[in-house]
């Protein structure tokens, strides 16, 4: 038996680890996990699967959920904001904790975490774009083990086992192009936000759906592949692969190349990293090659989707310019979302914010999120009005 936390157990991700735990309820046990305002869902897996502790980052849902668990005598520890993220986050009798909240919040649970010795099925992109340096030589010291969620970089961590790292040539992050593959910037002067939202493969939340319209959700995960499996820049490539039948390839020097294949199903790269290093039977349903008619791939177009131009140029400045583009993307992306600025309007902002904010290669967590502040506040003050 293994004892699981989720951080984000009502999001995209949290949602479907919860149904893998369904599927494994005879080896795994959620002791806790973390929500923001989804009362009802709260509810439900309070229900459901009995978990001892939870915490509610929003205030009223946090009341209300406190008060529901005192008329019905039900046994729980419900605590609040991060102090509430960070208890989930830490639980002694924890073995693993599945980090699937979006946003920098995700970042100081999931360190405490690390510090705290658990391992970690990491969904939150934020925590190694913003933190990979001090995230992996906590994860070292402390003997940890960070466990890849996202299909892309679960796909690349397959490919990787039973090989040597010394024999990798490059990493090839395959990208389905979103809801906007082919279009030129002309196009994409007036589309709405439905339009950035019907992605044409995945069923993911608003943010993360619109990042893989923009194709920043691409530059950010190629941020992460540089922490992650401890390769340049230069050796990470991005191909468009519209069918997202491959989720992930790598080449090594002899001209091998191993790609990872599955259905488009998010509970698998999932299931995999909750079972590390032990396969389980499928959750998802399995590829049906007679009824794949091609496997295409493309080159990005950088001109048009320059958001991920953008997060290569911060990956290789490093220090704290992954803050300052994650931060400006967050909040440009909201902006987007209430209809204060428009789609291709996100990217200037970023440009515009690696500009003229300086960073520091030596920086700490706090450094981290003074920067990330000083950033959020410039493009509300000035875009959110």
């Amino acid at each position: 038996m293994r004892y699981i936390s989720i951080l984000g157990a009502t999001g995209s991700i949290g949602t479907q680890t919860l149904e893998v735990l369904r599927n494994s309820n005879n080896n795994f046990k959620l002791l806790g996990f973390s929500a923001n305002k989804n009362y009802n869902e709260v509810i439900n897996i309070i229900n459901e699967f009995n978990p001892d502790y939870a915490a509610i980052t929003d205030e009223t849902t946090y009341k209300k959920v406190k008060d529901f668990c005192c008329r019905n005598n039900i046994s729980i520890d419900i605590s609040y904001g991060i102090d509430g993220l960070n208890k989930v986050a830490t639980l002694a009798s924890v073995d693993i904790v599945v980090t699937s909240v979006v946003g920098m919040i995700g970042l100081v649970p999931t360190i405490n975490a690390i510090k705290a010795g658990k391992n970690i099925a990491l969904a939150n992109k934020e925590t190694l774009v913003v933190g990979g340096k001090i995230v992996k030589t906590e994860a070292k010291k402390h003997n940890v083990e960070i466990l890849p969620v996202d299909s892309e970089h679960g796909a690349i961590f397959q490919c990787l086992q039973g090989n040597k790292h010394s024999e990798l040539r490059k990493i090839i992050l395959t990208a389905s192009g979103g809801p906007f593959r082919g279009k030129t910037l002309e196009e994409l002067k007036s589309v709405s936000l439905k339009d950035a939202l019907a992605h044409p493969k995945w069923n993911m939340g608003k943010k993360i759906t619109i990042d893989s319209a923009t194709l920043m959700n691409k530059g950010l995960e190629v941020i992460e592949a540089h922490w992650l499996f401890n390769i340049d820049y230069s050796d990470i490539e991005v191909v468009v692969h519209p069918q997202s039948v491959i989720h992930s390839m790598v080449e090594y020097i002899d001209g091998s190349v191993l790609a990872q294949m599955a259905t488009t199903d998010m509970k698998l790269p999932i299931q995999y990293a909750i079972n590390y290093p032990n396969r389980k039977r499928s959750v998802v349903e399995y590829l049906d090659f007679y009824k794949i008619k091609s496997l295409t791939f493309e080159q990005p177009d950088i001109s048009t989707f320059k958001c991920l131009k953008l997060a290569y140029e911060a990956g290789k400045i490093g220090g704290t310019m992954p803050t300052i583009l994650n931060g400006a993307n967050e909040v440009a992306v909201d902006l987007f979302i209430n209809n204060k600025v428009s789609f291709l309007k996100i990217g200037d902002i970023i440009e515009e914010c690696m500009n003229i904010f300086s960073y520091s290669d030596n920086f700490t967590i706090d450094d981290i999120l003074e920067t990330d502040n000083k950033v959020r506040k410039y493009v509300y003050n000035k875009y959110g009005d």
